[in-house]
């Protein structure tokens, strides 16, 4: 099954080998012609508003975003909550690609409340979970 093409991806993940190795999947995937990374939520929100204020939101911005849970300072949710508050184009540019490493059901659970969540994956990324991704 042949994965969806992105123009940009983000991905965003305190853990920088988790970002290292979730870049080169989706590098070797080949789905995605620019990837971003952040090491914190707080820098990714940041740079989503300041895209905003840009006026370039339409050419940058990512059109999956794959978030990790368990971060300091702002984690996952702590990000979606701040995601709600951007414009509401930048909201049905970006999809957000819940990431794990454990299978918490409350969290699963905690991450259906947010429309613009819509998958939850385990990390790494696997070619596999690339390929078949359907957001």
């Amino acid at each position: 099954m042949a994965g969806k093409k992105f123009k940009t991806v983000m991905l965003i993940d305190d853990n920088e080998i988790d970002n290292l190795i979730n870049q080169k999947m989706i590098e070797s995937a080949a789905i995605a012609e620019n990837i971003y990374m952040h090491s914190g939520a707080k820098s990714a929100i940041e740079f989503l508003r300041n895209m905003e204020r840009m006026d370039v939101a339409d050419k940058v911005l990512p059109d999956i975003i794959f978030l990790d849970i368990d971060m300091p300072l702002m984690d996952g949710f702590q990000f979606l909550d701040e995601f709600e508050k951007l414009a509401p184009a930048t909201k049905m540019k970006s999809r957000i690609v819940m990431l794990t490493s454990s299978i918490n059901p409350q969290d699963l659970n905690r991450s259906k409340k947010y429309t613009n969540v819509k998958l939850f994956l385990n990390k790494p990324l696997s070619h596999d979970s690339i390929m078949s991704l359907d957001v």
